[in-house]
């Protein structure tokens, strides 16, 4: 048998040669406004013996080639922590090259988990868990229906970090709309400075059913979002986090290490200011990215 997916299938761009094994369908928590990723599942559970079922009928000669496995879908982590012993060890079993297994984490589904069962999971090869921030801010965070305040999430955050595993967290440029566009970056940052991150990747807002959410903002210009970005650069000051703004909803690329290049980074952003305005009405429009695939 091999892995069945119910589609739509999305895993984090750095997961693009993991094989994947979608043991949730849908995200457990699935109730933020700006999110469409998710809307058109119910979320549940797959039996563990359909997850074997499909580790075991991953043919022999493929499986030395496998190194990295991906668990789908919107929040893994939220699976049973017996169940998803049986599945690590599974794949341990199965794929002799196996390093990394890696897998979506909500603030809900790591509420799941203790300590040391996230220490447990990491020593069976669940090294890097992909956490949703979006925002550092409360008012934010609470326009959002995110269901937990930026505290609470920095402690589930750290939880995982003190089990040994690796954290790349995401937050959207753009998500509080105008009025609040430089807090929410001050305070996205100041979060990343108390959690300190491995990664820490930016988006941007754009439309994928959530059309309702964005009707309710003052979206931010061009203009507006790279100065965002500024902002949350010139106030990011973690030990050693690896930042990178490379989701195609960006329309400025950014990618280095903080703290070593981040008067680059800040330099980056004002040579995009200085470039944009070469083209007449480019920063005061607002982005029009959507996706539409399903």
């Amino acid at each position: 048998m091999i892995p069945r997916y119910v589609e739509p299938l999305f895993r984090p761009p750095s997961e693009a040669r993991s094989l994947i094994f979608q043991i949730t369908i849908g995200c457990s928590q699935n109730s933020c406004t700006f999110c469409g990723m998710y809307k058109g599942k119910h979320f549940r559970i797959r039996p563990v013996a359909e997850i074997l079922e499909e580790i075991k009928g991953i043919p022999e000669i493929y499986r030395p080639r496998i190194d990295r496995v991906f668990l789908a879908d919107g929040d893994a982590i939220v699976y049973p922590f017996a169940g998803l012993v049986e599945i690590l060890d599974s794949l341990a079993a199965t794929f002799p090259n196996l390093t990394r297994v890696g897998a979506y984490a909500s603030p809900a589904s790591l509420t799941t988990k203790s300590l040391e069962e996230l220490t447990i999971l990491r020593g069976k090869r669940l090294r890097i868990l992909y956490f949703g921030l979006e925002s550092g801010e409360d008012e934010t965070l609470l326009q959002i229906n995110k269901g937990f305040s930026a505290e609470i999430m920095a402690q589930q955050a750290l939880k995982a970090r003190a089990a040994g595993m690796k954290l790349s967290v995401t937050a959207i440029l753009g998500l509080a709309g105008r009025g609040r566009s430089l807090s929410h970056a001050r305070a996205t940052a100041a979060w990343v400075n108390q959690v300190n991150p491995e990664y820490f990747s930016l988006l941007t807002l754009f439309h994928r059913h959530n059309d309702d959410f964005v009707r309710t903002l003052e979206q931010c210009t061009r203009r507006e979002l790279l100065l965002e970005a500024r902002e949350l650069l010139t106030h990011l000051h973690p030990t050693r986090t690896i930042l990178r703004s490379n989701h195609v909803s960006n329309f400025l690329n950014l990618s280095g290490s903080y703290p070593k290049d981040r008067e680059r980074l800040i330099a980056d952003v004002d040579a995009a200011m200085d470039a944009a305005k070469l083209r007449p009405g480019f920063l005061d429009s607002v982005p029009a990215y959507a996706e539409e695939y399903y």
